[in-house]
Parts: structure tokens; sequence; C-alpha cells
């Protein structure tokens, strides 16, 4: 599950698994998000920017990469009708821009991050029904560096989709379980491939006081060729384990679709993986640790036929401040990229030459203010 950004944590349980609302005014809320960082990468002194990498692209600089306001009412069985309206800007958004097939619009778009409306459905436990720019039922990590253990995001969150154009429908069975189908535009959601809708689908499932499941699935044609021989299939799959002080999360996700070519068919395959775990050393302190990978031997999704892998180790000091909160990172990470076209940057006599491992080091900063 991509994590909710306004309960302002990347273990926050999903939202219909919940318990009812149980006054007005807790249904409103508000506030706003800042997100500041220095990156030092190891191999050079210059600014040069990350290779392959949807967020957090600049290194060697200061950077504003995001900035965000909401405005939220929650839908509940007293209230039924919901909606979501927020705005971000940032370096960050640059990376949510297809570098082709572009949708007519995108340049006021990628500037929303929720633009949608929800209606609480009365029947049995509640099916709630949403439509409009929402937040990507894929992945566990969020756009919103504060609701992450890391401040850098892993390679299958870049890879898999942030913000979704859509509607969907999501009900419980129970407290334990639910369940969420939706009708969607692109993968990319700024990007416009053909006309046909694609299809995504979610079980979550809460197996215990400390464990959860969720299983996510998206398919549909992200092609010209539409015919569901060309559709891409992915699939996302997490394991949460919760504890007092320390949580663990294992995200496990492939992908497969057929290209059409003038010089033939291929079938390209992409795959990662990424482990999650956040320690709540005492007081403001957390550490997290995230090993991971990310294979993607045809290009179809990082654009260089490559085998990534990285380890991210986490410092973090995070204070409420009022109605807001404070939070201070340091972050050590390693990223090696192997195969026919993989490396990163490094400046040379003349431009840039690629080389196969990165460190990096990161200093960041954010606030966040949220009312209700």
């Amino acid at each position: 599950m991509k994590a909710r950004w306004w309960l302002g944590g990347a273990v926050a349980a999903l939202p219909w698994l919940q318990g009812p609302v149980s006054a007005e005014e807790d249904l409103w809320s508000a506030g706003l998000y800042v997100d500041l960082a220095y990156a030092e990468a190891f191999q050079t002194g210059r600014r040069i920017p990350w290779r392959s990498k949807a967020t957090t692209q600049r290194l060697n600089q200061f950077s504003p990469n995001l900035g965000m306001f909401y405005l939220r009412k929650q839908a509940s069985a007293a209230s039924p009708w919901g909606w979501e309206l927020a705005g971000q800007a940032g370096y960050d958004t640059d990376g949510q821009v297809p570098a082709r097939e572009r949708l007519p619009g995108y340049s006021v778009l990628r500037y929303l991050s929720r633009a949608n409306v929800t209606y609480r459905v009365p029947v049995g436990n509640g099916l709630t029904l949403t439509g409009g720019l929402m937040n990507s039922f894929i992945g566990f990590e969020s756009f919103y560096a504060k609701d992450n253990f890391n401040y850098t995001r892993s390679w299958i969150a870049d890879y898999s989709p942030y913000f979704l154009l859509g509607v969907g429908a999501r009900y419980p069975f129970g407290e334990r379980l639910a369940v969420g189908f939706y009708l969607l535009s692109d993968y990319d959601y700024l990007a416009h491939r053909n006309n046909q809708p694609k299809y995504g689908a979610q079980l979550a499932w809460t197996l215990g006081s400390e464990w959860q499941l969720t299983q996510n699935l998206f398919l549909g044609p992200e092609q010209s060729d539409t015919a569901p021989a060309f559709w891409r299939y992915f699939s996302d799959t997490i394991l949460q384990w919760s504890g007092q002080a320390l949580t663990v999360a294992l995200a496990y996700d492939v992908g497969t679709e057929r290209l059409r070519a003038e010089a033939g068919q291929r079938q390209t395959l992409w795959m990662g993986s990424a482990l999650f775990t956040r320690w709540h050393l005492g007081g403001p302190w957390s550490l997290a640790v995230r090993p991971e990978f990310y294979w993607d031997p045809d290009g179809r999704l990082t654009g260089a036929r490559q085998l990534l892998h990285a380890v991210t180790v986490t410092l973090e000091y995070r204070v409420p401040v009022g109605s807001g909160t404070v939070g201070l990172r340091a972050e050590y990470r390693y990223d090696n990229s192997t195969g026919k076209e993989g490396g990163f940057f490094q400046p040379r006599a003349g431009g840039l030459e690629l080389i196969p491992t990165q460190q990096a080091f990161f200093i960041s900063g954010w606030f966040s203010y949220d009312v209700r």
C-alpha cells in the first residue's frame, strides 16, 4: 500500500480498515508540507543527475524537492460525501512527467496530487466509491518523504505509480479483510498511450495484531496496440510486521509486457524487492535500513538494461512543534548498477561517463503542519 500521507506515517492502516469517525468536525483536515535536502555524491563534487532515478534526482546541490498543501473531508456513514484537493511543487514532480505520449494538460496536472470525490454507499459495512486524481493503492512508500522510513525512495517505489487517475470501489469484509477494484488511466498518470481503461485490484488482509498482507494488481494496455496479448501485467505484494518499536515490511514487484515493434515482438520482464525496516530507538530518534534490488533486463521501466542493488541507512530526529512536526534525517546510500546499459554518471572531460557504483550522503529536513 502506498503510505497515506494525511496520516503522517508509512505504516498507517488502510483507511477503509479504520474505525468509524465519531464527530463531524473530525472529518475535516488541512495541512502543508515542505521537504528540503542536500545530496553529496562521492564520485564527484560537480552537480550531476542521478541516472535512472525518478525522485531526488539532483546530486551535489541543495534541492527544495517538494512542497505540498491539502484540504480534505472524509466520508462517513453520517456524512457520506467526501473530497480531497491537494497541490504540490518541487523538483520531485519533474520525474512524474513522461518523456513522451504526455496527457493533454499535464503541465498543470503535475502540480496537483489530489483532486477527487468520494461517496460512501450505505451497503453492508460501507462501500466507498472514489473518482478523480487519487493516491496510488500500489506500493509501500509514499511520494512524500515524511511518510517513509528513509528519505530517498526505493527503486520499486519510483517505478510503480505514486498517483492514479480513475475510479475505484473499496469494501471491507469485517475488520480484517478489504478488497478494492479500479478503472484507471495509464500506469504513468500523466501519460496518454491509448483510450482504453486499465484495471487494478487490491486485497488487504490483516492476519493478526502484528501482521498484514497486501496484494495489488495492475493490468491493461500501455501501448498503442490494445490487444490483450500486449497488455501490461504487474503484481505488487507486501508483507508487513509491526511491533512496539520495530516495523519490518517485505515488498516484491514483478511485471511483464509484450512489446510490438516493426522488427517483431518481444516479451519484457522486470522485478524488484525491498526490505523496509524501522527501529524506534527512543524519544525522537529512529533508525531505518533498507536493502533492495531492481532487475530491468529489457530497460522497459528504467530506460536502461540493468540490475540495481542498493542499501540505504537513515537516522531520523523527529519532534512535534505545536500542531506541526519537524523531521531531520542523515542518510547514507550505496547503489550498484550492472548490465549492458548499467551505471551512474561521473564527469569526465567533455561530458559524462558511466561507473558501476555510486555512494551518496543526504542531509534532509521537512516540516508538516496538519489541523482538524
